[in-house]
């Protein structure tokens, strides 16, 4: 998730764990811890493309990591602070962790919660930025801090920002099995044969989902509104793997494949190759649009060297996506 809904809720559990005992502090380190595990974005000015997107979501998103670095962190904070009880923050720091990744199981990125089992939980039911958890997650925080450690309505808004927060959670998933059926639904009405299908929801929202879905040599995308009324329509869109030719068995586009989940497909524009990660979708409702929000240009040296670069969004275009999403949303 975004960095301001998981600094709410490191707060949050941070308040839960020590709050009665140290007031604000405890949502001051909560908040803290929230976004450490964040911190492994800055890998990506020391890896490869391939290898800082293999990192991201890792070891700092693992249980591993929360055991490991939880008793660190409260040895260093009973140093400075008046609360010398070394557990009370150990477990802060713990559950500030640990939280901050079973939450970001949730998107489509998903975590290796499990770190080093070669296992990433990925339930795409919420999208990494979604308004409609984080805001009443965020008042319902304010409306605590704002009371004395000791009144009871301190616990009592921090209690209902994470049940209305988890029951948001839980309402996703409940809407991403009704969507997953109605993407069923429309292709057995087509008698589409396909391999597998993947749902998840589009940017912001959980009222209008995407599908991808798998065929022999192809990749279908449609999209569908809980406000539609026409059937559901599907994009074709073919593989082009062969057009990898032996940069196949290259290892950074082997990495690249693992970490997509197999979910690419390679575009040839003005000569160039393009690898794209078919996880987070498009950037335009345009039929036929090939700007995918991952899309990553494949040049190769002349001593061989494979490099995957993103391409740069184009801000215009994102205000566009903004624009024409809502008018998505409300239906067909």
């Amino acid at each position: 998730m975004d960095s301001l809904t998981q600094i709410v809720l490191g707060a949050a559990v941070g308040e839960v764990v020590l709050g009665r005992k140290v007031g604000n502090k405890a949502m001051l380190y909560g908040a803290i811890a929230g976004t450490i595990p964040d911190l492994d974005v800055l890998s990506s000015h020391f890896l490869d493309t391939s290898r800082s997107l293999e990192f991201h979501r890792g070891f700092t998103h693992s249980i591993v990591f929360s055991v490991l670095f939880a008793p660190i962190f409260a040895w260093i904070v009973t140093h400075y602070e008046r609360h010398k009880e070394w557990h009370h923050w150990m477990w802060l720091f713990f559950w500030a962790f640990v939280t901050h990744p079973i939450l970001d199981a949730h998107t489509t990125w998903g975590t290796q919660l499990f770190w080093p089992l070669d296992i990433r939980l990925a339930f795409k039911t919420i999208f990494v930025i979604d308004p409609l958890y984080t805001l009443p997650f965020l008042i319902c925080l304010i409306l605590a801090m704002v009371h004395k450690r000791t009144d009871p309505k301190r616990q009592r808004y921090n209690r209902l920002g994470l049940w209305l927060s988890t029951s948001y959670l839980v309402l996703t998933m409940a809407l991403k099995g009704f969507t997953y059926y109605q993407f069923t639904k429309a292709l057995e009405n087509r008698q589409i044969v396909y391999q597998d299908m993947i749902t998840r929801p589009a940017a912001f929202n959980t009222i209008l989902w995407n599908a991808n879905v798998e065929t022999k040599d192809a990749y279908l995308l449609a999209d569908y509104s809980l406000f539609d009324e026409l059937p559901i329509s599907f994009q074709k869109y073919p593989k082009n793997h062969h057009l990898l030719g032996d940069l196949k068995d290259n290892e950074r586009i082997q990495r690249m494949i693992k970490i997509s989940k197999g979910w690419y497909l390679i575009t040839k524009e003005d000569n160039r190759l393009y690898f794209n990660d078919l996880r987070f979708g498009l950037m335009s409702f345009e039929p036929g649009s090939t700007d995918f929000v991952f899309k990553y240009l494949i040049t190769q040296s002349d001593n061989g060297q494979v490099t995957l670069t993103e391409v740069e969004k184009n801000p215009a275009d994102g205000r566009k996506l903004l624009s024409d999403l809502w008018a998505r949303v409300k239906g067909n």
